[in-house]
């Protein structure tokens, strides 16, 4: 069993200094690594061990392949004809090792398809309970989901980077958001409900320190979470 999981996707790879940067501590106390095929690439330029590769294996490589088994990472090779992507195994491959915290690195760029179905994959049913976070240098992408609350009890929420000026847009996901109360942004909602179609919850923004770390609630549906820092890239 392990908490934290690091997956590595076959996106566009962050360097290290902008995800230090951007997100502090992102890779504190990582327990297990993954890579979804040719997200293992990104393992190296990251100063990173992978644990695992799990994916057809297509775009690395049976010679690829090869050596990375030979320098004790485990292989989970799937068939090219299959189902699912590669970033999907590698999320269930996560949730049946007991992950609770998984962060995943390379969801964005290349295909625009590619991009929407790594964000459609944070509502998996395997994935219910486990914090996922999507991350690159200036984004971070996470869902928040009520019904894993239950009626009665305390909204859901997440707590948001406590940066000035940083952007934070809420968009609901299959069916409207209801209950959405945040703190510390320039507009703030107060149980409203987002509906689907609308861009209501685009390009928010952080306001700045006020004795609360700024956040999101919600009371019914599910809504997608995306922070969006405006701190330039550093080398």
């Amino acid at each position: 069993m392990v908490t934290r999981v690091l997956i590595l996707a076959g996106g566009s790879g962050p360097r290290r200094a902008e995800l230090n940067h951007a997100w502090p501590g992102w890779d504190e106390a990582l327990e297990f690594i993954i890579a979804a095929d040719a997200g293992a690439l990104l393992a190296e330029p990251l100063g990173l061990r992978l644990d695992l590769v799990v994916g057809d294996g297509d775009s690395l490589g049976d010679s690829a392949l090869a050596e990375l088994g030979r320098s004790g990472v485990a292989i989970d090779r799937s068939p090219a004809d299959k189902d699912a992507s590669d970033t999907e195994l590698a999320l269930i491959a996560a949730a049946e090792r007991g992950a609770t915290d998984v962060i995943v690195l390379g969801a964005f760029g290349g295909r625009v398809d590619h991009h929407f179905a790594n964000v459609w994959i944070l509502a998996h049913p395997a994935l219910a309970g486990c914090t996922v976070t999507l991350l690159d240098g200036r984004t971070r992408v996470r869902l928040l989901s009520a019904a894993e609350h239950g009626a009665g009890r305390a909204p859901a929420g997440l707590d948001l980077i406590d940066r000035v000026g940083d952007l934070v847009t809420l968009l609901p996901f299959d069916g409207p958001a209801s209950g959405v109360t945040t703190r510390g942004l320039r507009w703030p909602l107060v149980e409203a409900t987002l509906a689907t179609g609308f861009s209501r919850g685009l390009s928010n923004e952080i306001i700045g320190p006020s004795g609360q770390r700024p956040r999101v609630e919600l009371g019914g549906g599910r809504l997608l979470v995306f922070e969006t820092t405006l701190l330039g890239s550093q080398p």
